[in-house]
């Protein structure tokens, strides 16, 4: 299965999916979301606020970037 990656920009949410019957959604920090299968497999990752939470990472990779 390939895994599917969209950004909603107005509301600032990332999400990483392959396909699946979503069965449970467990929140593991305050706005990243794990969606599971029937299988307690691993469907989703969905990131709210994603722009705030991925700063940190965003960020230097920016910098290191432009010092290229």
């Amino acid at each position: 299965m390939s895994l599917k990656v969209s950004y909603d920009q107005e509301a600032d949410v990332l999400y990483l999916a392959k396909e699946g019957q979503e069965e449970e959604v467990v929140e593991v920090y305050p706005g990243v979301n794990l969606e599971f299968g029937p299988e307690r497999e691993l469907l989703g990752i969905e990131i709210l606020g994603a722009s705030r939470i991925l700063k940190g990472v965003v960020d230097p990779l920016r910098e290191k970037a432009a010092r290229s």
